[in-house]
């Protein structure tokens, strides 16, 4: 059984000026995606930020997040790694906590071959019961995990049940589908391609742009599934250019520029990224106002 069928949200993390863990925000934030009928929320993926979280931040976020959720919607927490046994102890960590099931991105940096990444996520799979959400997504970490080795991962190891595919290769995708024929379930990683790989077979999305328009997320997804393909694919096409403003710089920092133009208090980034450039605001703002969220 599928995690979560739907549209999942990457979550930001707000911080206070200081860089610490803003809870109360997000605890706001967590009400609101719930709210606007979020499928799934996904702590500490790399919206997130965790790359440059501690141990004890990570984990700490994944409880706050827990007992605010407090079973209402599935919590999916990010523990990849680019070490194995870094990866395998924040997963039992977080099994530990009661998060419903893990997101696991490649092993960035390292570019490990491919038996080098059906080892990691073998490994990983064998040190906790929860189900595992594999994350593709080359143009950050360096390393693609190509069909055939998602196929052979989610065959072998039980509890890895699905792939975040952000790789942008379309072709792949079909490929991977094929391949898998529904044992292997599909989340689009990319915003701009819901629909693409929602017909190819896909279930959902983890999706950044949620973060500033949960219900519309949800529901281009919901009306996809459900029969509505024409309305689905206008929501699709109506949100690009938020999508596209959304990377304008690279993620998080426009989505918690955003967060901040609509008074959700998501803070500043941590670096080395850096805020919204003064040149890339007005690109930000006019999309919010085209979308009619600002």
């Amino acid at each position: 059984m599928a995690i979560f069928k739907g549209a999942g949200v990457a979550l930001v993390t707000p911080y206070n000026e200081d860089e610490s863990i803003n809870y109360e925000a997000l605890g706001e934030l967590v009400e609101e995606q719930i709210k606007g009928h979020t499928d799934a929320i996904i702590v500490c993926g790399t919206t997130g930020e965790p790359a440059t979280m501690t141990e004890e931040e990570r984990t700490s976020c994944m409880e706050f997040v827990v007992k605010k959720v407090a079973g209402r919607i599935p919590v999916i927490a990010g523990t990849g790694c680019n070490c194995t046994r870094n990866a395998i102890a924040l997963s039992k960590k977080a099994e530990e906590i009661g998060v419903d099931g893990l997101l696991v991105v490649t092993p960035y940096y390292n570019k490990a071959t491919q038996e080098g990444l059906y080892e990691h996520y073998k490994a990983i799979a064998a040190s906790t019961k929860l189900p595992i959400i594999m994350y593709n997504v080359p143009s950050r970490t360096g390393c693609n995990i190509m069909p055939q080795t998602a196929a052979r991962l989610g065959k072998e190891c039980e509890n890895i049940v699905g792939i975040k595919e952000a790789s942008g290769n379309i072709s792949q995708v079909a490929e991977l589908a094929s391949l898998t024929k529904g044992y292997l379930d599909i989340y689009s990683g990319n915003d701009d391609e819901v629909i693409p790989i929602l017909s190819l077979g896909g279930i959902g999305v983890i999706s950044v742009l949620s973060n500033v328009a949960p219900q519309q997320t949800h529901d281009m997804v919901m009306e996809y599934l459900e029969g509505d393909r024409e309305k689905a694919l206008q929501l699709q096409l109506s949100f690009l250019p938020l999508i596209h403003a959304l990377f304008c710089e690279v993620n998080p920092i426009p989505v918690k520029a955003a967060l901040n133009m609509l008074g959700k208090n998501a803070g500043v980034v941590r670096l080395p990224l850096t805020n919204l450039s003064k040149k890339n605001r007005p690109q930000l703002e006019n999309a919010l106002k085209e979308c009619k969220l600002l």
